[in-house]
């Protein structure tokens, strides 16, 4: 994977990592030294970790998901949250545990999708099982996805169970029709976050087709003003409620929900800890953290699991959050914005939006303030350029060769295995380019548009 770290004067503007002058490494060491110098701490650290996860971080996690989407360290209860080892190692187990290949319909993915969630679908039974469903606006084309609901069920006979292998006889009480996987907010590629009206519509949906939606909230807690002139050091913004908040509020009695929030610490400590949490009803999380793996070998990361307790009570994650990576992040993003305006935007290249989402700043006694501002945030924004440029992977493999800088293009976001997303993508996303401001400095990024603006100049001259 280090390979694919920018060497020279390469300018990676494809790579979604944060910068590692930006890991805590001061924080972790604090951390790793507090926890190893202690006997105690030390042999409950290094033995096999309760399933469900270190307690002492559940209880944290608890209370720090309570403050950053509710503005309350008390609003979420620590049954509702469990300990995984990444994001994507979640992903997976939640597949293992709640999903049937001979049973599921299908897997919706939005799209453009983040694409190396495709493989681990894949790897859990599901090739030829993953369908795209358009983005829009607000998020998701809700209308698109009610309607192929019904026509997979249809094509299973409705509400038929045969052909089911994991039943409440073998342990699997609870096995899924549908497993919808959206990024809800800051979405990877698009950078949009899906609206209110249809984070509700999308619950509703998934309650009434039996689907579970897995949200990936990964840079939930990574926002700031839209525009420049709206921010403020230090100023909090209210986060977009999860799905899974609002499938509680919408069906409150549902023993197992129908929405998992997948979050992780790769991108607020860093990806090497592998460590992150998974929040949905009590059931669910219990039945998800006992996985066949983590009943043999304890949770996993279960050692950096205890790094990352410490830097939560002592508040130093908290403060790494606030004073250095949202300020830096938003910066970046100014930067990638400003660039985009004067050196891109004059060729007809347009950044992709969407609706903007609004939030308020949050105050310091639990409430809301008056101000409301539009929100950025993430790693990603997302252009659109004119049709002119017919072909984006031969743009994106001269801009490499020629010029040293590295962009993803729209048909890599395509959905694997469903023709439907492959033929769309040439009327919509697949003229686009993602492109990430977490990686680089300021100026740098700004290296990096000027190379996209004379490669574009480039192919104008060269298809005259």
């Amino acid at each position: 994977m280090t390979s694919l770290l920018p060497t020279g004067k390469q300018i990676n503007l494809q790579l979604g990592w944060p910068s590692p002058s930006l890991f805590p490494s001061e924080a972790l060491n604090a951390a790793a030294t507090s926890v190893l110098s202690s006997f105690d701490a030390a042999s409950s650290a290094l033995v096999y970790g309760p399933s469900r996860g270190h307690v002492p971080l559940r209880s944290q996690m608890a209370k720090f998901l309570g403050s950053m989407y509710h503005n309350d360290p008390q609003a979420i209860e620590e049954s509702r949250v469990c300990i995984a080892g990444g994001a994507s190692q979640n992903l997976s187990n939640t597949l293992l545990r709640f999903a049937d290949p001979s049973y599921t319909r299908r897997i919706w993915m939005v799209e453009p999708t983040y694409f190396l969630a495709c493989p681990v679908f894949e790897d859990c039974g599901f090739i030829g099982k993953l369908r795209g469903v358009p983005e829009d606006d607000e998020g998701i084309d809700l209308d698109f996805l009610a309607k192929a609901l019904a026509e997979a069920e249809a094509e299973c006979g409705g509400k038929s169970e045969q052909g089911r292998l994991k039943t409440a006889a073998n342990g699997y009480e609870k096995i899924y029709k549908h497993i919808i996987y959206v990024v809800p907010t800051f979405s990877n590629p698009s950078g949009k976050t899906m609206s209110l009206k249809h984070r509700y519509g999308l619950v509703r949906l998934a309650i009434e087709y039996d689907a579970l939606v897995i949200s990936d909230d990964v840079y939930d807690f990574l926002s700031w003003p839209h525009e420049q002139k709206n921010y403020v050091e230090g100023a909090k913004l209210e986060t977009p409620p999860t799905l899974v908040d609002i499938n509680r509020e919408l069906d409150p009695e549902s023993k197992w929900g129908n929405t998992m929030s997948n979050g992780s610490f790769s991108k607020i400590i860093a990806p090497g800890a592998r460590v992150s949490w998974a929040m949905g009803t009590p059931a669910f999380v219990n039945f998800l953290a006992t996985t066949g793996a983590s009943i043999s070998g304890g949770n996993p990361g279960h050692l950096s699991s205890t790094f990352v307790e410490n830097m939560l009570s002592s508040g130093a994650l908290q403060t790494h959050l606030e004073k250095k990576l949202i300020p830096t992040y938003a910066s970046r993003y100014y930067a990638m914005v400003k660039a985009i305006e004067e050196y891109l935007e004059p060729l007809g290249v347009k950044i992709i939006t969407g609706q903007p989402y609004y939030s308020h700043f949050k105050t310091s006694d639990g409430g809301r303030s008056e101000v409301k501002v539009q929100v950025a945030g993430g790693f990603f924004l997302s252009i659109d350029l004119p049709s002119v440029y017919q072909d984006v992977p031969g743009l994106a493999k001269a801009a490499l060769e020629k010029d040293e800088l590295k962009i993803a293009y729209g048909k890599l976001f395509e959905v694997k295995g469903d023709g439907g997303s492959k033929e769309r993508s040439k009327t919509s996303f697949g003229n686009s380019i993602r492109l990430c401001w977490s990686f680089h400095e300021e100026e740098a990024i700004k290296e990096g548009i000027m190379r996209l603006r004379r490669i574009l100049l480039s192919y104008e001259k060269n298809t005259a």
